[in-house]
Order: structure tokens, then sequence, then C-alpha cells
């Protein structure tokens, strides 16, 4: 399993290990140990989940309150999908910008989430699965989100999928109205609990 970290920093592509016969593949999606030299710290899991998507689905952007906020660890076990990390954090010297992985059943890489970015995807298939280990669980008064289709961050979306968003999701402020709100993390905020996790 090998570790790289993304034009956002604090975000990673997982490349994993895959062993295949006539009976079909084992993946090796998570390892303790190359995960921990290239993040710098364990990762504390408190709840996993599961969510099978219509294609055209996007979910996200979404982010938790720092701290403790909630890192993600993900990957496609079943169809595709284009992952997106978008650095929603204030002062951070990559504000505004996103990077993305093309996760799916070929590949099966995975994506890993530092607390305080913002997380989103698009199934790019019908009925893509993504699988989330997260660091917190869900607590919605902390939980927020940033417009996926905010033109001043402007992920470049498969042009050929018509985007299906929830109706929050399509409610979400943009990230100039978010940043304007206080709603976005702090990136010395994140920065100071990332040295709290490695400690």
């Amino acid at each position: 399993m090998e570790l790289r970290e993304l034009s956002v920093p604090d975000a990673y592509e997982v490349t994993t290990v895959q062993h295949g016969d006539d009976r079909g593949v084992f993946v090796e999606w998570f390892k303790e140990q190359p995960f921990e030299q290239a993040v710098g710290h364990r990762l504390d899991l408190r709840q996993a989940n599961i969510s099978v998507s219509a294609k055209g689905s996007v979910r996200g952007i979404h982010f938790a309150d720092v701290p403790p906020s909630q890192a993600k660890y993900v990957t496609c076990p079943s169809g595709a999908l284009l992952d997106v990390v978008v650095d929603i954090r204030v002062g951070s010297p990559t504000f505004g910008q996103w990077d993305s992985v093309l996760l799916d059943e070929k590949d099966r890489r995975a994506v890993y989430v530092s607390e305080g970015l913002g997380h989103v995807f698009m199934a790019l298939t019908e009925g893509a699965v993504i699988s989330y280990l997260c660091s917190a669980g869900y607590a919605p008064a902390r939980e927020h989100g940033v417009h996926p289709l905010d033109p001043a961050i402007g992920i470049d979306w498969p042009a050929d999928i018509a985007p299906l968003l929830s109706p929050k999701d399509e409610a979400a402020p943009t990230l100039a109205q978010a940043k304007d709100a206080r709603l976005l993390p702090s990136y010395d905020e994140c920065q100071a609990f990332y040295r709290s996790l490695h400690s």
C-alpha cells in the first residue's frame, strides 16, 4: 500500500495491494503502518459507513467543525466515482483549491481526507458503492456543507453526466458565503489539531 499526498495538503491518494487468482481478488484497502508513516498518526476509527448512489449523484461538499471534525478514509468497492477533496481551511495557502481521484472497482484506490477539509464525490456508474472509515461519529449539529457546483471552486465534473443533488446540498452556501458566515475551519486550527494527533 502506498500513499501519495494530493495537491490539497493533508489529503492522500492510497494505492492498494490486490491479490488475484481464479477465485477473484483480495484487497488490502487499509494498513495501519504505511498509513501512520505517511500521515503521522493513527486512524482513530469511530464509525464506518456505506452508501449506494445512482449515477450522477453528488454527495457533498461536506465538512464538520474542528475539533474534532471527521477524517474520512474512503474507497469504492463496486462501480466508479470521482472523489474530490476541497481545501476549505481559511488561511490555507491552497484555500479554495481541489484535487480528485477516480475510485473504482478496477484499481481499488482509496482517499484519505484529513479533518477540516471538504469532501464530495459524484457517482459515475449506476449503484456506485462508497465505503467510509470515519474518525468521529456523525453529529448533525457540527456538520456543514458548501455547494458542490460553486463556480468559484470550479470542480471539473464530467460534462456528460447530469449532477443529482439532495435538497440539503442544493441549498448549501457557496464557499464565499460559508466563509462570510464563519462556518469554515481555519487553517491554523486544523494544523494545531493535526499536531495534537501526532503526539
